[in-house]
């Protein structure tokens, strides 16, 4: 199968992390979402960033696409000042948000051109890059079928297919397999394997799937209440629980006391957005 050609986007020389948070800092109102943040993702890693609802994590993911602005500290992306260089940095970036972003009334073909010129794709390779990201999803044979025709399974594959027209270094994916089956659900993570595999290309998750996170991620990061609680491989978590612990026991053991409070303390909005998005795949 043909993958998208050439190379993710060029990135700075040397060492630089492909994300680094130093003292980040988001507030809505008198609430602290994000609370002093320090964190680091190397170049090429698949990083796990896990946590209950209410956690801070699509926060800190919304900072550093630049949809929402460096308020305390700073976000550098592959060296990039997210602040100063906002621009430069949404080149590098590929993003699957938790919400629906397809146009159900628009055909496969034409949501994945959209985000081309979204994305400034120069106007001569439009054409190649999209059919080529449609055909690493396995949706070439039904790109121009109109979106809403499609099943949950296909729908977080085209997001993919958008997210991946401009070439990204970094791919961001916000709890991209909520409320798919299983076996949509392996479909989903065997091309984010095979992306990054092809490409050396880093990847930032947010999952309520600890067995995903367990087989996919060289590092994860356990979010609670606007902090990071730990961090480290998943092996490592778990040994420091025991011999015979899962990724559930370390999120258990450091977000276990937001796992008994009601819906409504946990945060109605985001929970009422995955089901929303849940019932939307069907």
């Amino acid at each position: 199968m043909t993958r998208p050609g050439g190379s993710p986007a060029a990135v700075p020389e040397g060492p630089a992390a492909a994300l680094e948070c130093t003292g980040l800092v988001h507030r809505f109102g008198e609430t602290v979402a994000v609370d002093h943040l320090d964190l680091r993702i190397e170049t090429g890693e698949v990083f796990g960033l896990l946590g209950p609802n209410g956690a801070g994590k699509t926060t800190t993911i919304r900072v550093l696409n630049t949809l929402l602005p460096v308020q305390e500290g700073t976000v550098r992306v592959f060296g990039l000042d997210v602040r100063r260089r906002a621009t430069d940095v949404r080149r590098r970036l590929g993003y699957v948000p938790q919400q629906l972003s397809i146009e159900a009334a628009l055909t496969g073909r034409q949501n994945v051109m959209w985000f081309a010129r979204l994305f400034d794709v120069p106007r001569a390779e439009r054409a190649t890059r999209v059919d080529e990201a449609l055909d690493a999803m396995d949706l070439l044979a039904v790109a121009d079928r109109k979106a809403g025709t499609y099943s949950g399974g296909m729908i977080r594959r085209l997001e993919l297919a958008q997210a991946l027209v401009n070439h990204p270094a970094l791919l961001v994916l916000d709890e991209p397999t909520v409320g798919l089956d299983p076996i949509a659900r392996e479909g989903v993570w065997e091309r984010v394997q095979q992306m990054r595999a092809d490409y050396g290309m880093t990847v930032l998750l947010t999952t309520h799937y600890m067995d995903e996170a367990d087989e996919l991620c060289d590092v994860v990061a356990l979010m609670h209440r606007g902090r990071l609680r730990a961090v480290g491989s998943p092996a490592a978590l778990r040994a420091d629980i025991g011999p015979d612990a899962t990724l559930d026991d370390v999120f258990r053991r450091h977000a276990g006391a937001d796992l008994a409070v009601t819906e409504e303390q946990k945060g109605v909005r985001d929970v009422r957005r995955s089901r929303t998005t849940a019932r939307k795949l069907g």
